[in-house]
């Protein structure tokens, strides 16, 4: 019996050390951050902020050094962890990388992750890989903070699943001209949020001399995109009937994201205007949207 209790005291003795070389081992390893670029967002609200235009075709951007400052501006926030690296997700033709993507993707630390782009020049799928990489990583606990820099609504499933693993994500934005470039949902769910001001991108965004560039049209109202919503609520409910009505009522105030997308699409071609990165915008065609169908329920 004794030489029994003496084996078992022998193995609890064996098992309490084990776990507190574990400790000791979790203590000393340092944290790890990771950024995630939505660089649609970037360029159209760095562009708009600096140059006064979302259209790339008209302004350089200074890619390696502003992706520096950031790693920089990571590593103050961030004091006492490691960068894992720089996640890049853009829009490209078939998934084939341009030459500034590629050159992108040689710089050190930087991962670049392409959704395609349509013929409207939209980024397609960049929201489902940035969800599916802060998941992965924040359920491997190969991260422990994730500064994210994106405005889109659609961007909130992502932040929901990488603190669903105890990752902690941070919202990094760009200072918008007039009102909001990001969607207050997400910044609703984000453990923290900062805004990056004119000083902080001027340094790395210059306008073409060369380009030959009709200005965008002016921007719409809130008002005029609300029309719109309504306008193309009418066509939805004509073309689906009040059967599919009384299927989306009940996700209100969220739109399914195949008609969410077809909805932003068709609003950019009847305003001539991009709504990337203009979340206030994109609320209100949606609550166009919304405020004409329930008058026709």
């Amino acid at each position: 019996m004794n030489d029994d209790l003496a084996a078992l005291s022998a193995r609890l003795d064996r098992t309490n050390e084990l776990l507190q070389r574990m400790l000791a081992e979790v203590a000393k390893t340092p944290s790890t951050h990771a950024i995630f670029v939505d660089a649609g967002y970037l360029y159209a609200a760095a562009g708009r902020l600096v140059s006064g235009t979302e259209d790339r075709r008209t302004f350089d951007l200074d890619t390696e050094g502003l992706i520096e400052a950031l790693i920089d501006k990571a590593r103050t926030i961030f004091a006492d962890s490691r960068l894992l690296r720089v996640y890049w997700y853009d829009g490209a033709r078939r998934r084939i990388h341009t030459a500034e993507q590629q050159a992108i993707a040689e710089l050190p630390d930087v991962k670049v992750r392409l959704g395609n782009l349509n013929a409207n020049n939209q980024q397609k799928g960049v929201d489902s890989l940035i969800r599916s990489d802060l998941e992965s990583l924040a359920r491997h606990r190969a991260i422990s903070d994730a500064a994210l820099i994106g405005g889109d609504e659609d961007l909130v499933s992502a932040v929901e699943a990488a603190q669903g693993y105890g990752a902690r994500v941070h919202l990094w934005g760009i200072e918008a001209p007039e009102g909001r470039n990001q969607a207050e949902p997400l910044l609703w769910e984000v453990d923290s949020q900062r805004t990056f001001d004119l000083d902080f991108f001027k340094p790395y965004v210059s306008r073409r001399a060369s380009a030959v560039y009709e200005a965008a049209a002016t921007r719409p109202t809130r008002d005029d995109v609300r029309f719109v919503g309504a306008q193309i609520a009418a066509k939805w409910l004509a073309a689906r009937g009040r059967e599919a009505l009384v299927d989306l009522l009940p996700g209100h105030p969220y739109l399914p994201g195949s008609v969410d997308q077809d909805l932003l699409v068709e609003a950019e071609g009847l305003l001539q205007y991009s709504l990337r990165g203009q979340a206030d915008l994109r609320r209100a065609l949606r609550d166009g949207f919304w405020e004409h169908l329930q008058t026709q329920y």
